[in-house]
């Protein structure tokens, strides 16, 4: 199997982690009680962990209040202690089958640590761009060990690499910095 190089490639999976990026933002939520708020959280079932929606069914009955449906009765103190273990700062009161989560006022305490998760999406997103980078770099370090492309075309597309790993990383301090602000506007 030959090895080749597609900056398209990079760039679609780029994009794919902002859009990722994206998805777990729309997660944290600015004081309203949402059902997206509790996507991104994965439940240790049946031997593996898999996302909260595919165990329970998730609804929003009244502004600041999130009900989660659990399905099967052995699940339920797998997926209160995952909400709990979330980062998001919520405590689901347990009644059968039911967890029922207030959303609690944003004070400014809980927009700071709201902020710092973000922050933290938003590391570990910048750290996926670099990685997508490093696979590119490393395969045209192949090419070119393999005698497939010349210097000249390992720099160019080095410098196309680069360039597309610059845009990415600022697009994901503009996503950040938008729901920064978001997050704390009273």
């Amino acid at each position: 199997m030959s090895t080749t190089f597609d900056l398209a490639d990079i760039k679609r999976r780029m994009q794919a982690t902002i859009a990722s990026l994206r998805h777990e933002l729309g997660g944290l939520r600015t004081g309203r009680a949402s059902a997206s708020l509790l996507e991104p959280i994965n439940v240790d079932a049946y031997g593996s962990a898999m996302p909260i929606t595919q165990v329970a069914t998730i609804s929003v009955p009244e502004p600041r209040m999130i009900s989660v449906q659990v399905w099967d009765k052995s699940m339920v103190a797998a997926v209160e202690k995952a909400i709990r273990d979330s980062n998001l700062g919520l405590n689901p009161a347990t009644e059968g089958q039911v967890l029922r989560i207030r959303i609690p006022e944003l004070n400014e305490q809980r927009r700071k640590e709201l902020v710092k998760v973000a922050h933290k999406y938003g590391e570990d997103a910048r750290v996926a761009v670099r990685h997508i980078r490093r696979d590119g770099l490393d395969t045209l370090k192949k090419l070119l060990k393999d005698k497939a492309i010349s210097e000249d075309d390992e720099k160019r597309h080095e410098g196309e690499v680069q360039k597309a790993t610059d845009a990415a990383v600022a697009e994901v301090d503009q996503v950040l910095a938008s729901k920064e602000k978001e997050i704390m506007q009273i």
